[in-house]
């Protein structure tokens, strides 16, 4: 990945700057490039024949409205070898933290203002209203998963609007409020965005207290309950895979108020 990172940088002719930051299971890897810019490669595994659409992540990203506040997309790089798929974007280099740089959980309260919540407001409201035909949370994975990570089937019906689909606190930055990574938005069942940020929170209870007020317009609702129940599916899903040990049973015990029923998560494998 570092070789990767060398040769994005070398394709765009530009220099960078370690440390660097690491993503999701290594397959992502950052740093500074220069004094404005970040350069961040992904790595798919296979071969690829073309690039990303310009509709979808983070290069579709650029056409969202201006008032959603994100870093802005300068320059891209794509190549292939034998094995991999590299993307390098060259974003602008936003200077204040994510809220939670280690992990996608919130480990400790961060105290965040009445202006915070009303920008993060802001920012889903414009959002959800873009235009999309990509699905960030599909219906078939849904018709799929409930049974089996919820114990209950989907509904036949899912209210959407447009959201970011990875809303954590490894993706929100302290005052001034950026969002960060666009790499997954898209469509999502109304509340899903709400929910799985509350799911992130459920280590730190009044935070977890503060996510459900903020958006109980949302969450209180038939649609919004439903969109909180696919984003609890998605970590239990992850769950059954090993991950997010922590924060399995605030999950299930989540889940089992939404829905009456005890998840009948599988172990870890």
């Amino acid at each position: 990945m570092e070789a990767a990172h060398a040769e994005a940088a070398h394709r765009l002719a530009i220099t960078t700057s370690p440390p660097y930051a690491w993503g999701w299971n290594g397959r992502t890897i950052s740093s500074r490039a220069g004094t404005d810019h970040w350069l961040r490669v992904e790595a798919t595994p296979g071969r690829r024949a073309s690039t990303r659409s310009p509709h979808q992540g983070i290069t579709g990203a650029e056409n969202i409205p201006d008032a959603v506040p994100r870093p802005r997309l300068h320059a891209t790089a794509h190549w292939t070898d034998d094995e991999w798929t590299y993307d390098a974007d060259l974003l602008t280099h936003i200077p204040q933290p994510v809220i939670s740089p280690a992990t996608p959980e919130l480990l400790a309260d961060p105290h965040l203002t009445h202006g915070w919540w009303a920008d993060l407001h802001r920012a889903l409201d414009h959002l959800a209203g873009v235009p999309t035909e990509r699905e960030a949370v599909r219906t078939l994975w849904m018709r799929r998963s409930f049974p089996q990570f919820l114990g209950i089937d989907a509904p036949n019906r899912v209210e959407r609007v447009t959201g970011h689909g990875d809303l954590h606190w490894a993706n929100l930055t302290h005052a001034p409020l950026t969002v960060m990574d666009w790499e997954r938005w898209g469509s999502v069942p109304v509340g899903f965005d709400a929910g799985l940020l509350h799911a992130y929170s459920l280590r730190v209870p009044a935070v977890a207290a503060r996510v459900r007020h903020e958006f109980a317009g949302i969450l209180a609702t038939p649609a919004g309950q439903l969109g909180e129940l696919a984003a609890l599916c998605e970590l239990l899903q992850s769950v059954a895979r090993g991950e997010y040990a922590d924060i399995a049973e605030p999950l299930m015990k989540r889940a089992e108020a939404l829905t009456g029923r005890r998840p009948p998560v599988p172990p870890p494998r």
